[in-house]
């Protein structure tokens, strides 16, 4: 019989903690679950700029470009979006270590093809970390400085992402 109470009560205590879960997830939400927007976007114009020495971060980024494009309705007339590359993110670009990125490259790449997006890269700083422009994927174009870049594409109605 005392095995039987025992197992009632470790029954009745897995309940209640069951339903407390319930009730503290309920109280934790006391706006309900959020609301989807069907938007569709129009043809855009984005400036990213990109100074990530990190991986993942970039190819997150480059995750967010591709799905920013597609959501523009990927038109390549009135839809613009471009790159600025600087800073820690240099090195990913570089024909010095082909394997070592390729597939984050290869990624890049396929970004601009057949499409309005453009990478840039602030040939200051590359200088400074000593690559000129044929150390550089020929899928990407170099300006002079990224932030006077940056500021021109802003004064031509780029909006600034980053």
């Amino acid at each position: 019989m005392q095995k039987y109470q025992i197992k009632f009560v470790f029954l009745i205590f897995g309940l209640s903690i069951l339903v407390s879960f319930r009730i503290l997830a309920a109280e934790a939400s006391p706006w309900g679950a959020a609301q989807l927007l069907d938007i569709e976007y129009k043809p855009g114009k984005a400036l990213y700029d990109i100074t990530t020495g990190d991986i993942e971060e970039l190819s997150d980024l480059l995750s967010r470009i591709g799905l920013l494009y597609k959501l523009q309705g990927s038109d390549t007339f009135d839809g613009s979006i471009v790159v600025v590359v600087h800073g820690d993110a240099i090195p990913f670009f570089a024909m010095s270590q082909p394997g070592r990125y390729k597939d984050l490259m290869d990624r890049a790449h396929s970004l601009t093809v057949g499409t309005s997006i453009e990478f840039r890269m602030c040939r200051a700083a590359a200088r400074q970390l000593n690559y000129e422009a044929k150390d550089i994927h020929g899928f990407v174009k170099m300006v002079p400085m990224a932030d006077a870049e940056i500021v021109r594409l802003q004064h031509a109605g780029y909006a600034y992402m980053h």
